[in-house]
């Protein structure tokens, strides 16, 4: 199986900084792209940023300029910088990989359980 784990989240002031990391572990071959995405309540689950293996990235509006996503790929592991974070921030955060398990099987999809960015004074 493959098990992706976000850590990183917490409270924060509006302003404020955090950084994000989700590390995926288990029977993996290879890793193509790795995204976050994010759930307000109430709100459909949303694209935040992305990055393929070769580094090539994009962002969601409401982040470009003040997130920057990079990746580890020794580490299978994915970063999301978050800045000047805003109320609107405030949001469960998914890692999303896209993960080859064996030279013979295709990508597939795997998603992590979560963390929670609270964005409050």
């Amino acid at each position: 199986q493959v098990q992706l784990v976000e850590s990183g989240g917490g409270l924060v002031q509006p302003g404020g900084s955090l950084r994000l990391s989700c590390a995926a572990s288990g029977s993996i071959f290879s890793i193509n792209a790795m995204a976050w995405y994010r759930q307000a309540p109430g709100k459909q689950r949303e694209l935040v940023a992305r990055i393929t293996s070769g580094g090539s990235t994009n962002y969601a509006d409401s982040v470009k300029g003040r997130s920057t996503i990079s990746r580890d790929n020794a580490k299978n592991t994915v970063y999301l910088q978050m800045n000047s974070l805003k109320p609107e921030d405030t949001a469960v955060y998914f890692c999303n990989a896209d993960v080859k398990r064996a030279i013979a099987t295709p990508y597939r999809d795997y998603w992590g359980k979560g963390t929670l960015v609270t964005v409050s004074s």
